[in-house]
């Protein structure tokens, strides 16, 4: 009976996440909406509205993400929109990791990892599985929302994985905002405009640059090898 509730609840979690992914396909989010109606609110109000706004609609909309981060770049800034993000993020974080490891982390534990590689153990129970993820956290191609949810599925606890949010996930948001703060959303329709801003604006470029090779570079040393 137990190992058929485990089934039943890991074949409902795939068919919601396969839900959402066809909502995502057909149902778009309007930015000049969500602009329009937190420009109704003071500056506190429009930031807890939007971080209300941002746990729930990300949560059904994936790409809307996008949206938000965009108009909250232009709306409040850099700096503000951060920490905003960064919020949303860490509510997200605690919805994902405990929807996912409700759902489906006995079912993995049994079934598929049931003899742990050495690579698995390796990235998420050694005592250098926290700067692993930290890194993995900091890459931009990664996105939060898949990470938190494989990290409900995995053996790690929220309360490390929480603080790898809680010190990486600023980082990349911030470097992010800044480049939608100045460029819009010519971040989304011109690529050539991308590419005149990191030429023009020399100091954001170096940045940027030394944010990626460092990711690099202690990925190297941190990510255990096979």
């Amino acid at each position: 009976m137990a190992k058929k509730k485990e089934t039943a609840k890991f074949l409902i979690f795939i068919l919601i996440i396969i839900f959402l992914g066809v909502l995502n396909k057909y149902f778009k989010f309007n930015p000049s909406f969500l602009k329009a109606y937190l420009s109704g609110y003071s500056i506190i109000w429009a930031g807890i509205v939007f971080v209300t706004l941002y746990v729930v609609v990300t949560f059904f909309i994936w790409l809307s993400k996008d949206v938000f981060r965009l108009i909250s770049a232009l709306m409040f800034g850099a700096p503000l929109s951060t920490l905003l993000v960064w919020i949303s993020e860490m509510i997200n974080a605690y919805v994902l990791f405990y929807f996912s490891r409700y759902m489906g982390k006995e079912f993995i534990e049994k079934k598929i990892f049931k003899e742990k590689t050495s690579y698995y153990e390796m990235i998420l129970e050694k005592k250098r599985s926290f700067f692993s993820l930290f890194i993995i956290r900091l890459v931009p191609l990664v996105p939060f929302r898949f990470m938190d949810m494989f990290m409900g599925l995995s053996p790690v606890s929220f309360k490390k994985y929480f603080w790898i949010v809680f010190f990486a996930s600023p980082i990349r948001i911030y470097w992010l905002q800044s480049i939608l703060a100045s460029l819009g959303q010519d971040v989304f329709r011109s690529p050539e405009k991308i590419i005149y801003y990191f030429l023009t604006h020399k100091i954001i470029f170096i940045i940027s640059l030394i944010y990626v090779i460092l990711i690099i570079v202690i990925s190297f040393i941190f990510i255990p090898k096979k």
